[in-house]
């Protein structure tokens, strides 16, 4: 899902960075007035895992490439979708001036994407869901398979925007593989909140890592 440099023109690219700025800068808000010193291992480790699980790209014809993101667990672990923003944004730093995973000039169109919209979608889709199941891993699961589809079909509007790809073949190729990948950004989002409720309920920002 990663755009590269040149898939979007400038000034469309300028566009969604400054939607991007004012997201980190709230994100940064969050960071200030909610991570004390404790978090900081925990954030740590979430986007060390983010970082590896993105790491299993699969090309995507008529799109880019197919990975999970992770938005939806950090948001959901730390109780808010600026987590998801603050965390993703650290993690594509990383990946697009060190290892040169995605473009520099379209970083704020990828933020948007897989930061903004998948911790967002990922934080409230839990919440709305687990308000009406009350089952918290069926509703992670289900807003992890949410943030990665939505963020997919996003980056597909924004191709054809551009005028990369066709909006029909974008859709359906973005959509179809990361329909089926966000099967097991589901799982792992659903297993990872069992896991950390498990062992560790008292780092949860909320219980069971949202409130109602």
């Amino acid at each position: 899902m990663h755009i590269p440099d040149a898939f979007i023109p400038m000034g469309q690219a300028l566009i969604y960075w400054v939607i991007a700025l004012v997201f980190i800068a709230l994100a940064l808000r969050w960071a200030r007035r909610s991570m004390g010193e404790e978090k900081i291992p925990l954030v740590a480790v979430l986007a060390a895992g983010i970082f590896a699980i993105q790491a299993l790209n699969i090309p995507i014809p008529w799109g880019t490439s197919g990975h999970m993101v992770g938005a939806a667990l950090a948001a959901i672990v730390l109780g808010s979708p600026f987590a998801g923003v603050f965390v993703l944004t650290l993690v594509l730093l990383v990946q697009g001036v060190i290892f040169g995973d995605g473009g520099i000039t379209v970083m704020g169109a990828n933020i948007v994407n897989m930061g903004v919209v998948g911790g967002f979608v990922g934080y409230y889709g839990y919440a709305a869901v687990k308000g009406v199941i009350g089952n918290a891993y069926a509703a992670a699961f289900i807003a992890g398979w949410a943030s990665l589809f939505i963020s997919a079909i996003l980056c597909a509007v924004e191709l054809a925007i551009a005028g990369t790809f066709p909006l029909e073949l974008g859709l359906t190729f973005m959509g179809t593989y990361h329909a089926v990948i966000g099967l097991i950004e589901g799982g792992i989002t659903a297993v990872a909140l069992y896991l950390i409720a498990s062992a560790r309920p008292d780092i949860l920002e909320h219980p069971m890592g949202v409130s109602a």
